[in-house]
């Protein structure tokens, strides 16, 4: 770790004997003297909420204010400078124990590794895998990094390895104690000497190598970032994002902002068996295609590759959240889905099967294959999907054509399919995504939202929804589908 270690001691002995002080809250807001207590703690571990050198700590609310909008922009939050229940409800999220702010603590300077071969020892282990899971958790990990880069990293079982692994509870030894189960799941320590390179993980965890209690395979990729250097990233898709999430079990692929990231400390490799890392989508990119929409519940969610915007109509901003952090048994990229608010379902289409959902649960006997809901055997795909709430209708759009599913009967109307082009004059012979307004209009998504980026503020976009769509026009299909919608 850097020098200094003495420095750090006391700053965070000071730490311990901080007083509670005073937080600005939003006033429709209730929280506890605990949940204060919480938060206020998350601000100094996290963004460098400070004491002066009596221990004691400044009694300024505009100090807290500031740190809560440093996280809140950190988040990608609505920035208030106020403790509000969207903020703390991120508070409280299993996540790295290094700070977001990384030119305090544990990043002081940019540093990196002035070889490229490093070794790693395995000090103890934890009795939730087998010592060989584990072994292949870090092997596994490692490789992420040295896939994109020149770095080589081989294993010792003995002496002292550039970086220590070891699982610890509590007060471990470093000054950096964990908090018991969830919350600060690991953290490591940024190249140099002593404790430089190490990383350390919470015994109090339940480790797996599935979604099961704590994925280590994904906890140790992130925290080996940052033994190689590496901060923490505002990308919610990147690896390097101090928020756990659950991105599935197989297949992992480091996202290009990691990548970026690490190349610019140790350059590029010449063995990445991955050309092509996922980006994060923008919201405001003009080039932007969606994959589905929906509503769950009240929010309206819009899925595009792995990750879905989350939108209240209390929020002002949309939020990009990962799909697997609600749904770990979802696939990513799916291609339609809707909502039948009479069961409280949503159900979301990948390829030839189908999932329920109750909320964030997947409806037991879930997934199902399309063709019982009489699709033909044949068909691969649905493009989208729409419900209908005034007729409890479903419209289902795939290649070229479209059906209209009966929800209540649970069966395909007769005399459908029916060509797109036709009744849908205008939006050409597909469709991407599709959602009905609360005004009854069907807005329908082809390729590129040209005029309209996604949840854009700064551009052309629908009142309310924050985005803008295509809406079919046509004085024909306003008069033969009236019993469905209004078209303008």
């Amino acid at each position: 770790m850097q020098s200094g270690l003495a420095a750090v001691f006391f700053f965070l002995l000071g730490l311990s004997f901080c007083l509670t002080i005073p937080i600005p809250l939003e006033d429709s807001h209730e929280f506890t003297e605990k949940d204060l207590q919480f938060a206020e703690r998350y601000l100094r571990t996290h963004y460098d909420l400070q004491t002066n050198p009596a221990g004691i700590m400044r009694k300024s609310g505009n100090t807290v204010a500031a740190k809560l909008r440093e996280m809140q922009a950190f988040f990608g939050l609505e920035v208030t400078g106020k403790l509000d229940e969207e903020t703390y409800e991120l508070m409280q999220k299993p996540r790295c124990g290094v700070p977001d702010v990384g030119e305090y603590n544990f990043f002081p300077r940019k540093l990196k590794w002035s070889k490229m071969n490093l070794t790693y020892r395995i000090m103890n282990y934890t009795s939730d895998l087998r010592r060989n899971e584990v072994e292949r958790a870090f092997r596994k990990a490692f490789k992420v990094w040295s896939d994109v880069t020149p770095l080589n990293f081989t294993r010792i079982r003995s002496g002292t390895a550039d970086i220590m692994i070891s699982f610890g509870t509590k007060e471990h030894g470093d000054f950096y104690p964990f908090d018991g189960p969830s919350g600060l799941l690991a953290h490591a320590f940024p190249p140099g000497p002593d404790y430089g390179g190490d990383a350390h993980f919470d015994d109090d965890e339940v480790w797996s190598d599935d979604s099961k209690g704590y994925n280590l395979f994904l906890v140790a990729a992130h925290e080996f970032g940052h033994s190689l250097g590496l901060e923490h990233s505002r990308d919610p898709g990147a690896l390097m994002f101090p928020i756990y999430t659950y991105t599935g079990k197989t297949g992992f692929v480091l996202p290009d902002d990691d990548v970026q990231g690490i190349q610019e400390l140790y350059g590029a490799g010449d063995k990445d068996p991955n050309p092509k890392h996922p980006k994060t989508p923008e919201k405001c990119d003009v080039e932007l295609s969606l994959d589905a929409i929906t509503e769950l519940r009240g929010e309206m969610l819009v899925f595009k590759d792995r990750f879905f915007w989350r939108l209240h109509p209390q929020m002002v901003e949309a939020e990009l959240v990962l799909l697997k952090s609600f749904w770990p048994e979802l696939p990513n990229k799916i291609d339609a889905a809707y909502e039948n608010p009479i069961k409280d379902l949503v159900f979301m289409f990948k390829g030839k099967k189908v999932w329920a959902l109750n909320g964030y649960d997947i409806v037991e006997d879930f997934p199902k294959k399309i063709y019982e809901m009489g699709f033909p055997k044949e068909m691969k795909r649905i493009d989208a999907a729409v419900h209908i709430k005034d007729t409890g209708k479903t419209l289902f759009f795939t290649g070229n054509k479209y059906w209209s599913y009966d929800e209540e009967a649970e069966v395909m109307d007769e005399g459908y399919p029916r060509l797109i082009e036709e009744e849908f004059a205008g939006i050409g012979d597909k469709v991407d995504a599709v959602y009905e307004r609360n005004d009854l209009l069907l807005h329908m998504f082809r390729g590129f939202c040209t005029k309209w980026g996604v949840f854009c503020t700064n551009c052309e976009s629908v009142p309310v929804l924050g985005f803008g769509a295509f809406a079919a026009s046509d004085e024909k299909l306003s008069q033969v589908k009236s019993q469905y919608f209004s078209l303008r």
